[in-house]
């Protein structure tokens, strides 16, 4: 067996430096089943993590559709096919607000570099906002708006980032004040954008601002920026990689479940469970005017087998109530997280197979950032995969797939509460 020191050193010589692991040490992954991963060594790990096998790992009626399909034709959409036609009639039946026209493509990423796209050719305008703590993908457009890192060149002024809203330190002092600034900071980053000469194309976020921490907003928090974005004519983008699919419980899309009305969502890594699959859906009108701009084509979005995929993923959503379960699971899972007993544990929030636990210390709620890196390794250690987020990486990550269960729930708090006593606090 290649052990772990010798893994690296190929992965370095053959895909470059600096490609990013998960922990200090890295997992070597050979076999998934449900939330289960093996690593070479027969290890099993529960995977708390992982939004891209949305419906569990490997599972049977996804890889059977995609080995099906693989096996009578593969091609792409400048021949005609059935499986994207009643894909995008499928998925688009999950949808309100006339967003019912659909392109498929590979990854969520090009979903929202053409999203940014799309807002451009309906306004005419080049401006852009998103939040200041965010991720929406990696190509050269999208990754102007990435929090991580600023491309070369620098930041550039068609881009504006806005304060992105906060469980503990809300905007505008309180949680009943948020809304309100938020939207005062979208209209700031409007005028600047109309005043330097962009314009003002569109907004986007993820409804459920889950790489901001998922700070479990009201339903209707925003309106008041939707009423901003509105009045300066602009495009309203929902992007949907994290919360999309039924993952928050109650609701199959997060703008659903704050109550958005989008011109544009996007979507990505869930929908075909680990194949590569993703796509743009729009009211009709704002796709036509990008076809009509950019003459757009994906040699493999929407291929026979891709669409096979996500029809599988839908299938299994709905044969298996996956979204119940996450709803039920979640909820019994943020029951017994609340029960944890930690000095440095500030919120325990969540919605289905999405949860968060916060760790601060003092009254300034200082983010604990050193004890969620060391825990995180702690749970790998101990068999259970999780991951940080938040602007201070001071925020546990807990992401299950959607067939997670009360018994693996159960598993994930003892271990955490003995990883959490094992720590200093």
């Amino acid at each position: 067996m290649t052990d772990t020191k010798d893994l690296l050193e190929r992965r370095e010589r053959l895909l470059g430096p600096n490609m990013t692991t998960f922990y200090r040490d890295p997992v070597h992954l050979v076999r998934g089943e449900g939330a289960w991963v093996w690593d070479a060594e027969g290890n099993r790990l529960l995977d708390c993590y992982n939004n891209v096998p949305h419906v569990g790992h490997c599972h049977p009626k996804v890889v059977e559709a995609i080995t099906r399909q693989a096996s009578t034709l593969n091609t792409h959409t400048r021949y005609l096919h059935e499986g994207i036609l009643d894909y995008a009639e499928r998925l688009t039946s999950t949808l309100r607000h006339d967003l019912d026209a659909m392109i498929m493509v590979c990854t969520g990423s090009e979903a929202n570099d053409i999203a940014l796209r799309m807002a451009r050719a309906a306004t005419g305008r080049m401006g852009i906002i998103g939040t200041d703590n965010t991720y929406h993908g990696n190509t050269d457009l999208v990754s102007h708006l990435s929090s991580k890192r600023t491309p070369i060149g620098g930041p550039v002024g068609y881009v504006k980032k806005v304060p992105s809203p906060d469980k503990l330190r809300p905007l505008g002092g309180s949680l009943e004040a948020q809304g309100e600034a938020f939207a005062a900071e979208v209209s700031r980053a409007i005028a600047d954008l109309e005043a330097e000469g962009h314009g003002f194309a569109g907004l986007i976020l993820d409804p459920f601002f889950a790489n901001e921490g998922v700070p479990m907003l009201e339903r209707g928090f925003l309106d008041p920026v939707s009423k901003v974005v509105r009045a300066a004519g602009g495009v309203i983008i929902a992007d949907e990689v994290q919360p999309g699919f039924g993952r928050t419980g109650a609701d199959f899309w997060g703008h659903e479940r704050i109550g958005l009305v989008p011109d544009i969502v996007t979507m990505g890594k869930p929908m075909g469970n680990g194949h590569p699959v993703a796509a743009v859906v729009a009211r009709p009108e704002v796709l036509a005017e990008f076809r009509n701009t950019f003459s757009y084509f994906n040699t493999f979005g929407g291929n026979p087998v891709s669409a096979a995929a996500a029809t599988a993923v839908l299938d299994v959503l709905e044969e298996e109530g996956l979204m119940q379960q996450a709803h039920e699971v979640g909820t019994h899972t943020l029951a017994q997280l609340g029960q944890l007993d930690h000095p440095l544990i500030a919120d325990v929030r969540g919605a289905g197979m999405f949860m968060a636990i916060e760790f601060a210390e003092g009254r300034d709620l200082t983010p604990a950032t050193e004890l969620v890196r060391d825990l995180v390794e702690s749970l790998r250690e101990r068999g259970i995969l999780t991951s940080s987020m938040g602007r201070d990486r001071h925020i546990l990550k807990i992401r299950p797939p959607m067939c997670f269960s009360h018994e693996q729930a159960n598993l994930l708090v003892d271990t955490l509460d003995a990883a959490l006593k094992g720590l200093p606090a």
